[in-house]
């Protein structure tokens, strides 16, 4: 079966059959299939789309070119949560060790930096002697002893899609919501999951900005794992403002540390962790009602369980043993801290999300390309979100960072992405559930 006539097939907008598929992934994994191959492959399948069957063989093949990690000596079921990915979105930090704390089990591999969203995995990389990419039997030890473990996709985890979207990521067809599927349900897969929730965005702040679009995906990413046997739902939550009030790496680990200890909560960020944590306890069979559920996961909060088992985690993987009593001595700290003044009185009536996202990248805190360094101490801290009635000179918020050059640049940015001016209709956080 050559691969020029898989492509030639899906070209001309034919259904490709399972071994086909498994013909072409083999190509990627294997070398067989040359750049420019994948390449033209990928944009068949961008302009002409697959069918569920098509996608959800591609996501088993790409499981399958590595490692599948088992975890069937686990006492409890094994979930995990995905997220499309925002600005301020530090809900996997908490969520983690919120449902282990519940009596499930969370092997969490999560990724970069992309673009103006933040990566997990380089929020938890800001904690000193963190071992974000472990060895199978290092992850295997703390996910049983811990519950949870958040770390990064290792080499033989679903390689072929790491070349995969490598060529996507600069050929223009990323957007594929076949591919997307595909891409994100092969590494859960990968990790043997018993079941998944997903949190697919949508907003200014969001890969997919518009709703339909958004909701196009979450159908498609529940429907593919269905047909794989893997339990999904998906809840479709707002990105037109920052989820958390910091944004950037050790500022997001700070804020994720204030939220587990009881310090500091704020009320969207804590909607959408309850109600994340609620699905995933009730499609792990720990409760069968997302109230109850939700009810459990907040008891967890609430009374230490969740803290306690992210510091045991942060441990296990090598950071420090006291990190959660005195996270502050431990993180990065910027250089300097500016507060970036309202431009006139009024009330914050809209928030370009993505540009904010944008000014943390500025300030060096993500990456332009994929070889630059991140620097984990810059950020934003105090964003004041949407409905804030504020006065001329009033902080919109706090930067961090490394020289005043950086910090007069990212105060532009800012000042541009905030919109002062009357009260706006107030928008629910939480759109749909999908099951």
């Amino acid at each position: 079966m050559l691969i020029a006539e898989i492509i030639r097939k899906k070209r001309n907008g034919q259904t490709l059959h399972t071994d086909e598929i498994a013909k072409m992934v083999q190509g990627i994994s294997d070398g067989g299939a040359s750049d420019a191959q994948i390449a033209a492959f990928a944009m068949a399948v961008l302009l002409n789309g697959m069918d569920r069957n098509e996608a959800a063989a591609l996501t088993m093949a790409m499981r399958d070119s590595g490692d599948v990690f088992d975890w069937a000596h686990l006492p409890g079921p094994v979930v995990d949560k995905h997220s499309t990915g925002g600005v301020g979105d530090n809900v996997s930090l908490m969520l983690a060790p919120i449902v282990a704390a519940c009596g499930a089990y969370v092997p969490m591999i999560s990724g970069r930096g992309l673009g103006h969203t933040g990566g997990t995995l380089d929020k938890m990389e800001s904690i000193p002697g963190y071992v974000a990419t472990p060895d199978n039997d290092l992850f295997s030890k703390v996910v049983a002893e811990t519950g949870c473990a958040i770390i990064g996709q290792t080499t033989h985890l679903a390689p072929a899609d790491k070349r995969f979207y490598g060529i996507r990521d600069v050929t223009a067809t990323v957007e594929s919501v076949p591919l997307i599927t595909a891409s994100i349900l092969s590494k859960k897969l990968a990790a043997g999951l018993g079941s998944l929730v997903m949190d697919v965005k949508f907003g200014n702040g969001a890969f997919m900005a518009d709703f339909d679009k958004a909701r196009e995906l979450a159908l498609s990413i529940t429907g593919v794992a269905q047909t794989a046997g893997l339990p999904c739902h998906a809840l479709l939550t707002d990105m037109n403002q920052p989820l958390a009030d910091a944004a950037g790496n050790a500022v997001e680990v700070t804020n994720a540390v204030e939220f587990l200890t009881g310090t500091r909560r704020e009320a969207r960020l804590t909607e959408v962790v309850i109600a994340l944590c609620g699905e995933m306890l009730v499609t792990a069979g720990i409760e069968n009602d997302r109230h109850r559920a939700r009810d459990l996961a907040l008891s967890a909060l609430e009374d230490g369980r969740a803290a306690e088992r992210f510091g045991k985690m942060v441990a296990a993987l090598g950071g420090p043993a006291d990190f959660m009593e005195n996270h502050a001595a431990h993180l990065p700290q910027a250089a300097l801290q500016r507060a970036v003044p309202a431009p006139d009185a009024g009330v914050v009536r809209a928030i370009e999300t993505r540009d904010v996202g944008l000014a943390v990248v500025e300030l060096g805190g993500g990456r332009r390309v994929s070889s630059d360094a991140v620097n984990p101490a810059v950020g934003l801290t105090a964003l004041l979100p949407v409905g804030t009635e504020v006065a001329k000179g009033d902080p919109l918020v706090l930067v961090h960072a490394d020289s005043e050059d950086a910090a007069d640049q990212a105060q532009a940015t800012l000042l541009a992405a905030y919109e002062i001016g009357a009260q706006p209709e107030a928008q629910a956080v939480l759109r749909e559930i999908i099951e």
